[in-house]
């Protein structure tokens, strides 16, 4: 049986390296991103998914969850994790993968990193295919997500969302790590302000949205990729809710410095809301959530959500 420390720690490793607050805002204001993704390419990892008898290293959605959890973390630039996705589609269906950064585009709203990916993977999971990436700016200050122009790729949405839902619960984490931090540094009145009662109640409350991003984005990797619909749902769901919640609790802690260019905090509250609205927002997986549940059998929502 694979540790799975062995695997997630020299990524999680390379990505701290790699992936400093400085190396992303340098890429957000336009620098290259070769170097970056040369090195994600020689460690391998972007064919984690894939299977063994493609030359990957054949790892389930559940085993690779984290790694993508910590690209969320260290709001990387650029789409791994949609890569890692994509090259593991595009070899189930035996379609030629193209070298280069893929990102997922379900032909919804913003499509995450299209400005930093050199093909946008569209269709359905059982036929993807690889196209020149082609988008438009959001006009968002530093934005590299990108309006992609593309059609009949719905079928990739719950995939793509699941992928969101975990970028989502990494980032949350290091918001809660560095919100905590900030409250325990911070003196006010001759105490830090992480003793005031009504901050811990804040606190609390933001590490239980972290807490249910986690088991929410847990709950759409259960069935693999790519991803079962109500597995989808609820993952994309719960991680938009705790994404919003997140981001404004941390940001009412720190107070406008947590708005300032400077500070590494935007840089995870930006992503939270980007990764929250797209491929669906937490409305739009409501409305799945209840349309499933009006099409079901079961006498008690309870009952339909054990079977969901």
């Amino acid at each position: 049986m694979m540790d799975m420390n062995e695997l997630i720690e020299p990524f999680a490793r390379l990505v701290e390296d790699i992936c400093t607050p400085a190396a992303v805002r340098r890429i957000e204001e336009g620098g290259e991103t070769g170097a970056m993704w040369s090195a994600f390419v020689d460690s391998g990892f972007l064919d984690a998914l894939v299977p063994e008898d493609a030359g990957g290293a054949g790892l389930s959605a559940l085993e690779a969850a984290p790694l993508i959890s910590l690209l969320g973390r260290h709001c990387v630039p650029l789409p791994v994790g949609d890569t890692m996705v994509a090259r593991a589609l595009l070899a189930k269906a035996g379609r030629e993968i193209p070298a280069g950064p893929i990102a997922i585009a379900t032909g919804t709203g913003v499509t995450p990193f299209a400005r930093t990916a050199a093909f946008l993977v569209t269709g359905s999971p059982e036929a993807p295919t690889a196209v020149a990436a082609a988008a438009t700016q959001t006009g968002v200050h530093h934005d590299l997500d990108g309006y992609a122009d593309v059609a009949d790729s719905e079928g990739l949405r719950p995939t793509s969302a699941v992928v969101r839902a975990l970028l989502i619960a990494g980032a949350a984490g290091r918001v809660l790590e560095m919100t905590v931090a900030y409250a325990n540094d911070r003196v006010q009145f001759g105490k830090p302000i992480g003793r005031q009662q009504a901050v811990q109640q804040q606190l609390a409350i933001l590490a239980e949205q972290v807490i249910a991003a986690r088991i929410a984005a847990a709950i759409g990797v259960r069935s693999g990729f790519p991803a079962r619909l109500l597995d989808a749902a609820i993952a994309k769901h719960g991680t938009s809710i705790a994404a919003a919640r997140s981001a404004a609790i941390a940001h009412a802690m720190h107070g406008a410095i947590g708005i300032s260019e400077e500070y590494d905090l935007q840089l995870l509250t930006r992503r939270l809301h980007g990764w929250r609205l797209a491929d669906g927002s937490e409305s739009y997986w409501a409305a799945v959530l209840g349309g499933a549940r009006l099409a079901s059998t079961a006498d008690t929502s309870v009952e339909f959500i054990r079977a969901a």
